[in-house]
């Protein structure tokens, strides 16, 4: 992910805040709506700059988010597909990296991998090991 994602986000916070507060008016909702949207875009960017690796791979398996700082750790014989799914029209604009796990389907944008999907994938197909 660039690293201006997670600084625009908290920035967008602190928009959103001011904006609540600005526009108040004399209501108390507004400011209040304005706070916790800003805590949400914040807690987001937060995350983004604790927690930036998204996807790791090793010899037993890959590792994939699990939650918003955590990780799961997926090994080889679980994953049954990876592939780039270029479908138009969903909500991920460009490909989006899909790795099936029988139980658990991972999605990653471009985004979220800071490379191209496509790259990605072949680099994931060629460190897993061959079935046997």
């Amino acid at each position: 992910m660039p690293p201006a994602v997670p600084v625009v986000k908290l920035g967008a916070a602190g928009v959103v805040l001011a904006l609540g507060l600005l526009l108040a008016g004399g209501d108390l909702l507004r400011p209040v709506l304005g706070a916790l949207a800003a805590a949400v875009l914040a807690g987001w960017g937060a995350r983004d700059l604790l927690a930036p690796v998204r996807l790791a791979v090793d010899a037993d398996g890959i590792t994939v988010p699990a939650g918003w700082t955590g990780r799961r750790h997926v090994p080889w014989p679980a994953v049954e597909t990876i592939r780039v799914d270029r479908r138009p029209g969903r909500a991920l604009a460009g490909p989006v990296l899909e790795i099936d796990a029988g139980d658990s389907l991972h999605l990653f944008s471009r985004n979220d991998l800071g490379a191209d999907p496509v790259e990605v994938a072949d680099a994931l197909l060629a460190a897993r090991p061959p079935a046997g």
